[in-house]
């Protein structure tokens, strides 16, 4: 039952009972000689007892809308709060002003407060493992993925190319083949062309490595730069100059790789957008295509790539949103509370 219809009900019966005890204590102190006087009494055309019982229910009503606009409007804003902080943004400054709800906005203050904690702390954490992992990594081993990219770039990527190239031309040259033969010699060129875009997607996780010695922004341009060199692939993006913790960086930067990885081996898409920005205390990346698109209850729930970008986000606090559907492209969102130091914070 609504908040205001619930309480328009209590408040017209209370009303309709206290008209019926008022009535009934000036009866009894002041007798009437003949009752029927009261069902004859008529005001306006109108007997007595209905002008008695419209005015109780009048008054009902309007006590009834009031009480229930007044706490449908607190039990809104307290919803409105929770909605905040489920999404990860700060709860807004306007003032209860009723001391009805106070306790309760208090407890939901303590509760964005030990997720603002927590959050900061994971930050934290993330940031120092990234700075440790950067400090301990040896140089031998990005030396050898590098090798293995070249290795992998000039010898399989370049046989691949030549191998599309043979097959596209034995396929549109006006030579005498079987109808049988020539859809096989169609599908072993489209199993080459899935080849060449799976292992650009190979190369875009083994280079570049890290970020050591950049910004976000600068590895997320080369990484883009060094797609744009291997994929006949429209790119626009827009990237907003800003500095967060290593730790988010390193992640939002290896959850992009990832959705570019997904975007080249899946997607069939020829167009991307790229948005990274800061906006309202948040840190948002957001990668969208039009690509073939799928539907995501079809997703198997242990998709390594999807659930990977998704524990990344989570790890610094953040909220991971995937939207797709069949033929109208794909939008993968990954929104990050920048929380402000407190150096000086009494626990």
């Amino acid at each position: 039952m609504n908040i205001i219809f619930r309480h328009v009900f209590i408040a017209n019966i209370f009303s309709i009972l206290l008209t019926i005890v008022l009535m009934s204590i000036t009866f009894v102190l002041f007798p009437l000689d003949r009752w029927s006087l009261l069902w004859q009494a008529k005001m306006g055309n109108v007997s007595f007892f209905v002008w008695i019982g419209g005015i109780a229910i009048g008054i009902g009503t309007i006590v009834g809308l009031s009480t229930g606009w007044y706490w449908k409007q607190r039990i809104d804003q307290i919803h409105r709060n929770l909605d905040e902080i489920i999404k990860g943004q700060p709860i807004s400054s306007d003032e209860v002003g009723y001391k009805e709800i106070e306790s309760i906005a208090a407890q939901i203050a303590k509760i964005q407060e030990k997720i603002r904690k927590q959050t900061e702390y994971s930050q934290r954490l993330v940031t120092e493992r990234a700075n440790e992992r950067e400090k301990s990594l040896q140089e031998i081993v990005v030396q050898e993925r590098n090798r293995l990219a070249r290795e992998l770039h000039d010898s399989v990527s370049q046989q691949l190319f030549a191998s599309s190239m043979m097959m596209s031309a034995i396929n549109e040259s006006n030579s005498p083949i079987d109808e049988k033969m020539k859809k096989q010699l169609q599908m072993v060129e489209k199993m080459i062309h899935q080849s060449q875009l799976e292992m650009r997607a190979l190369l875009l996780h083994l280079r570049p490595v890290q970020l050591k010695g950049k910004s976000l922004q600068e590895g997320i341009r080369e990484l883009l730069a060094e797609l744009t060199q291997k994929v006949p692939m429209k790119t626009i993006c827009k990237i907003e100059d800003f500095s967060v913790d290593k730790g988010i960086e390193d992640q939002l930067f290896r959850i992009l790789q990832e959705s570019l990885s997904n975007t080249l081996r899946h997607a069939k898409a020829t167009k991307l957008q790229i948005l990274l920005i800061k906006r309202d205390e948040s840190v948002i990346l957001r990668v969208v295509d039009d690509g073939v698109g799928f539907h995501l209850d079809e997703v198997k729930t242990g998709s390594y790539g999807l659930q990977n970008m998704r524990e990344r986000a989570y790890e610094i606090g953040g909220t991971f949103k995937i939207v797709s559907l069949p033929n109208q492209g794909t939008q993968m969102e990954v929104k990050v509370p920048i929380l402000q130091k407190e150096e000086n914070r009494d626990d």
